[in-house]
């Protein structure tokens, strides 16, 4: 399951500093999904969205990425 997928890609920016840095900087969906490829993940834009719970914390995302996943 992707959101399996999902999980696993921001634990993983959680620990690799370089990872979380380039996660941080991502400032639309589509540099989201390519990072998350280029980590070995692999998800769709939709599974990132409810129903499903965000995986990400806000501490995790631009302020922009916090807006779209959060609806602040």
């Amino acid at each position: 399951m992707a959101v399996k997928d999902i999980k696993a890609f921001a634990d993983k920016a959680r620990t690799d500093a370089a990872l979380g840095e380039q996660l941080k900087a991502c400032q639309k969906i589509r540099e989201l999904l390519n990072l998350g490829k280029e980590a070995g993940f692999d998800f769709i834009e939709d599974e990132l969205y409810p129903p499903n719970e965000v995986q990400f914390t806000e501490d995790q995302l631009s302020e922009r990425m916090v807006k779209a996943f959060f609806r602040v």
